[in-house]
């Protein structure tokens, strides 16, 4: 009995030895699983970077517009707004002597980048900050209008994406002749301070016009309420087809203009789609949602580390013709056969 009893306490001793050693295995079991919950949990609160990005714009809004396709490129990235990403917008609301203000207040803001919509944009942008990062999207020639030194090596703080292509200008002259064959002087709309951004632009239609035996009639106007008076020119001088050359300022004036354009029964191409989407009667550029676009990768490799210098200014490789088949009818005129098939869009 003695026997059995040592033997019994022995093993009641080594039960409590063992419920000590799985008690002290299981709380430290739990004690690393609470600190690794605590670590995720602390992990998962700490925010991440958040971005901010100045939108310089001389007019918001319209179709494809750049805002709407720099918002939804980034969205599908990564970034949300309002929890990783805030945009700072701001318009001139069409009056381009607003822009330098502008400018300066994003710049006062300390924005990550600067995105820009027009060559005027993007000069203030420019003059404001040498440090802020500032992304464009331009219609003009920006080595000519001074906003990058060349194409593959921009230097500095500026970088962005342009549809200026040389033979542009005289591919819409070309189009305007083969669609319109009795057009034989064509009123050219230009601004009276336009920069050196037009002339490569200017220079494409006079050698076109030369080749085709068109006669260029240069219209200048020094602001949006030169229009009536410029159209009145036009009919005077006997034009009979209608250019304008790129620029955001007529592109935010373009109802305005196809009004006239239309009133004077001119045949006209333009520079975007979006004046045939208004009433112009074609078009003949580039893909401006595709193009827009661009914009958002030049953003993100920015923000990742990339500096602007690094990164070349990027051309389109890809052009559309868009045509408004009720335009034409209402200004008497039959679209050819063949400039119709071309067309990549149609309006009826």
């Amino acid at each position: 009995m003695l026997l059995r009893r040592r033997v019994g306490a022995s093993e009641q001793g080594d039960q409590v030895r063992v419920s000590k050693i799985t008690t002290t295995k299981v709380f430290r079991l739990t004690l690393g699983s609470v600190l690794v919950m605590l670590c995720s949990s602390a992990e998962a609160q700490q925010p991440s970077k958040v971005y901010r990005i100045g939108y310089l714009a001389s007019l918001r809004g319209g179709p494809a517009s750049t805002e709407d396709a720099l918002r939804s490129g980034l969205r599908d990235l990564g970034y949300i707004d309002g929890k990783n990403l805030f945009i700072e917008p701001r318009s001139a609301e069409g009056k381009v002597d607003r822009l330098p203000g502008l400018a300066a207040d994003l710049v006062r803001l300390n924005v990550d980048v600067i995105v820009v919509t027009s060559i005027q944009g993007a000069l203030a942008a420019k003059e404001a900050t040498q440090s802020i990062p500032i992304v464009f999207a331009v219609a003009q020639d920006p080595v000519g209008s001074g906003l990058v030194a060349s194409l593959a090596r921009p230097n500095g703080n500026l970088t962005g994406v342009t549809d200026f292509a040389r033979e542009l200008a005289g591919k819409r002259l070309e189009l305007l002749k083969e669609t319109a064959s009795k057009v034989s002087r064509v009123a050219l709309l230009l601004w009276k301070a336009a920069g050196p951004e037009h002339t490569a632009e200017k220079n494409e239609i006079e050698t076109a016009a030369r080749a085709l035996r068109v006669d260029i009639q240069p219209v200048e106007i020094r602001g949006t309420n030169d229009l009536e008076n410029a159209f009145r020119t036009v009919t005077k001088a006997g034009s009979n087809g209608f250019l304008a050359l790129t620029d955001t300022r007529f592109a935010n004036n373009r109802r305005r203009i196809i009004e006239l354009v239309g009133k004077n029964r001119l045949p006209a191409v333009y520079q975007d789609w979006v004046f045939v989407q208004d009433g112009g009667l074609m078009s003949y550029g580039t893909n401006r949602i595709q193009w827009r676009r661009r914009v958002t990768s030049y953003v993100d490799r920015i923000l990742k580390g990339t500096k602007p210098a690094d990164l070349p200014v990027e051309q389109p490789t890809k052009f559309e013709l868009v045509i408004n088949l009720r335009t034409a009818k209402q200004i008497g005129l039959t679209i050819p056969p063949n400039v119709l098939a071309r067309a990549d869009r149609v309006i009826r």
